[in-house]
């Protein structure tokens, strides 16, 4: 397990209203699900993860209960990184985290077309 970073639960409130703790991981298994999926994507966002979950520029509402996609421009790439997050709440075992499902490089035309058609949860101002 690797801690990414802490999240504002003011702002993450848009996903759920019940977020037990702030702290936000990332896990072996998952690290490993993006290598298989995505590969070198890790390597390439690992550095930006923290700056993503504590100053995302966008939240934007999943299929899944208590998850959101998070959005961050990266300005020194000129590129956008997304990370698929869930949030902890009372539901879920008391030893949980915030955890990154998933993570992955999208285009400023993939971003243009969730905030088409995708329900927007937050905006950074």
């Amino acid at each position: 397990m690797h801690f990414v970073g802490k999240l504002n639960k003011e702002i993450f409130r848009c996903i759920s209203e019940d977020i037990r703790t702030d702290e936000v991981i990332i896990t072996e298994e998952r690290i490993q699900h993006v290598n298989d999926r995505h590969p070198g994507e890790h390597e390439k966002i690992k550095e930006y993860l923290k700056e993503a979950v504590e100053n995302p520029d966008y939240i934007i509402a999943d299929k899944h209960p208590d998850t959101g996609l998070i959005i961050k421009e990266i300005k020194m790439k000129d590129t956008y990184i997304q990370l698929v997050l869930r949030v902890c709440t009372s539901k879920d075992e008391i030893e949980f985290k915030n955890s990154v499902l998933s993570l992955w490089e999208i285009s400023e035309r993939r971003l243009q077309n969730y905030l088409r058609n995708k329900s927007i949860l937050y905006k950074r101002k």
